[in-house]
């Protein structure tokens, strides 16, 4: 019999793809439930009683480790879905917890399902005594991403840190602009960016902008009303809390 499983990420177009890539080559499993928040996937867990968790770790609100964190017991196997790069993810193989790096590879999800039908079949269940929260902060501080994934209808688009300009929030949405004049939606909030990008590359200079101080900062101009001027012509403001924080990093170059 099939096993169980859930998926939980916040972006539609990621649950969509991983549920088409699960029903084409992974008959081993059934997709009882889809949630887009922690909540939604407590309140899923508790009803369907999956035996597996696809679980995003960047989600507003609540993310994955703190999910994990709030069952004291915890009945079924986990695979993080997620933007890391490998590297950052030691710790998590030390503890022999399952991921997938987006955009998911075919291959690499036929092994972590197979490695969890493995699991069941011994009548065991990956329950390791993880520190989530500690892991999230050894991750944060090891993370170097060089790139970001965007889910689109069609998979994902990938894209260098080098060829984002800025990041602006569109309400619950970022709106990602390209040196080459596109614009690409995510439907993960601005948050999520900052809290995820390489803020040696990036800066939060307002509560709706993200910059690329590293690769796209051509000007400061103080008679524009204290604006960051990019590459690409755009004037972004830098808000006053931030302007210390923004002055001590441009003089850092």
């Amino acid at each position: 019999m099939p096993l169980r499983a859930i998926i939980v990420d916040d972006e539609f177009n990621a649950r969509e793809n991983l549920k088409l890539l699960i029903h084409e080559h992974c008959p081993e499993l059934t997709i009882v439930g889809l949630a887009e928040s922690a909540k939604q996937a407590k309140e899923l867990i508790s009803s369907k009683k999956p035996e597996l968790v696809f679980l995003d770790i960047s989600m507003p609100v609540e993310d994955g480790f703190s999910l994990l964190n709030s069952f004291k017991e915890r009945n079924f196997s986990v695979v993080f879905t997620t933007a890391y790069n490998e590297y950052a993810f030691k710790a998590f193989k030390a503890d022999a917890v399952d991921y997938l790096e987006k955009p998911i590879c075919i291959d690499d999800l036929k092994k972590a399902v197979a490695k969890v039908i493995k699991y069941h079949s011994n009548n065991t269940v990956n329950n390791s005594t993880v520190d989530y929260n500690n892991l999230s902060e050894n991750i944060q501080l090891s993370k170097q991403l060089d790139k970001i994934s965007v889910p689109t209808k069609n998979g994902y688009l990938i894209i260098d840190n080098k060829d984002i300009v800025n990041l602006e929030a569109s309400d619950n949405y970022t709106m990602i602009h390209l040196i080459d004049g596109s614009r690409h939606l995510s439907s993960k909030n601005i948050k999520v960016y900052e809290e995820n990008l390489d803020n040696t590359i990036f800066f939060r200079s307002h509560k709706s902008h993200i910059i690329n101080v590293e690769y796209h900062l051509r000007e400061f101009s103080r008679s524009e009303g204290n604006v960051a001027i990019m590459t690409n012509g755009k004037y972004i403001p830098i808000s006053r809390r931030k302007m210390p924080f923004f002055m001590n990093r441009i003089n850092c170059f």
